[in-house]
């Protein structure tokens, strides 16, 4: 058992970005308006999840390089190497910063249904002070530095929020013969597209695949430690599913016919189930919001770090530099109350376009002898990679243009 968790880390941070409150909200949504019939989705996410984190960690093992820096370095052409500098940058670096705001509003949201009276005025301004502790707390872990501490930190906050959401699930004593028919054939009720594309786009993730390679090399420094890699990735990302899971099958429990986020959720299961449910429900929003409120801000360092050509790590100033501005600007929106919508668009269309590209050079890089020798892609990984890019072209597409739409 203490082996076991010497080699678990990494990739419990790709769960912790994951599962933020977006996720939350989602997986809410979907559950009360279509009950256990998209359960299917999420199963699919985790595969292709799977598939691409453990691809992103295997190039960050055997190459001791994070993929913006690999990007960097095998993009020869200038034009296409500032194209993806500025690409890769607008979209993690400001759609990070927009996403924060959301992070920390999330973890606010299930502290504030626990405590009344969480505002102050100053002025004509209303500030939440729960953002500033939230916020703090981020920046402690974050400045400490030390990869240990941060690990440790998610994985304790990963658990409590695994165990918040699936406690709440079986409060609610769903149909076991439903969960198994909804994961295992798909179904697509009607105007429920959407909403399966959000399933997937909010599991599978750009920036995750950035952080993972950057991440696993934290940890592991040998070619003969991919096993470990893998079975982390493996088992991470499969808890992190359970947990998405868990949120729609407490949903689909509830006898709520709309819902606008999570806290609406945790305030319809207390006439069935009481005020337990409402309080693993806010537990559970609590540390989503804060994992994600930490992991946002370290991935968009990482990927400037990559993607720049800077040396230094965790404690360097230019790598703090960046995760601050990240995380001020996340309290800022945040404990201002303000809704950064246009970011928010501009990170979606950002988003859109960059995951299927990252997805593309991925499997591109994967297969390059020169940078992975023995251990590139086999036939089977290549062909579930192409079918994993085939759909998130599909999201990118859908999901650029449903922003157009609304513009």
């Amino acid at each position: 058992m203490k082996n076991w968790f010497k080699n678990i880390g990494p990739a419990t941070l790709i769960a912790a970005a994951f599962i933020g409150p977006g996720t939350v909200t989602l997986c809410s949504i979907a559950g009360v308006n279509f009950g256990y019939n998209l359960l299917w989705a999420m199963l699919l996410s985790i595969i292709a999840t799977i598939v691409l984190q453990e691809m992103s960690a295997r190039l960050g093992i055997v190459t001791q390089k994070g993929l913006s820096e690999v990007l960097r370095n095998e993009l020869n052409n200038p034009l296409l190497k500032f194209v993806a500098v500025v690409l890769v940058m607008s979209a993690i670096v400001i759609g990070n910063a927009a996403y924060e705001a959301g992070n920390i509003s999330g973890g606010v949201l299930g502290l504030a249904s626990l405590l009344p009276n969480t505002s102050f005025e100053i002025g004509n301004y209303t500030f939440n002070y729960l953002s500033l502790i939230i916020g703090f707390l981020a920046f402690i872990i974050l400045f400490i530095g030390n990869y240990k501490i941060l690990e440790r930190s998610l994985v304790t906050l990963v658990i409590l929020m695994s165990l918040s959401f699936v406690i709440t699930a079986l409060i609610t004593k769903p149909d076991i013969l439903s969960i198994i028919k909804g994961a295992f054939i798909p179904k697509l009720p009607e105007d429920s597209l959407l909403t399966v594309i959000g399933l997937i786009g909010t599991t599978v993730v750009p920036y995750n695949l950035f952080l993972h390679a950057s991440l696993v090399k934290e940890k592991w420094h040998h070619k003969e430690d991919l096993h470990l890699a893998r079975k982390d990735t493996f088992i991470a990302v499969i808890v992190g599913g359970i947990v998405s899971m868990a949120i729609i099958i407490s949903a689909a429990s509830s006898n709520l016919t709309s819902i606008n986020n999570a806290i609406d959720l945790a305030e319809g299961l207390v006439p069935l189930y009481g005020n337990f449910a409402k309080y693993f429900m806010a537990i559970g929003l609590f540390a989503a919001g804060i994992t994600s409120a930490i992991t946002a801000p370290l991935a968009a360092a990482y990927v400037a770090k990559g993607i720049l050509g800077w040396e230094n790590g965790l404690k360097s100033k230019k790598f703090r530099a960046v995760w601050i501005f990240i995380l001020f600007l996340g309290v800022l929106f945040s404990s201002l109350n303000i809704n950064p919508i246009e970011i928010i668009k501009f990170a979606q269309i950002a988003n859109g376009i960059l995951l299927p590209v990252i997805t593309g050079f991925l499997l591109w890089i994967m297969n390059k002898k020169a940078v992975l020798g023995k251990y590139s892609n086999n036939m089977t990984q290549n062909i579930l990679g192409l079918i994993i890019l085939g759909v998130t072209i599909f999201l990118g597409v859908k999901s650029i243009w449903k922003v157009i739409s609304t513009l």
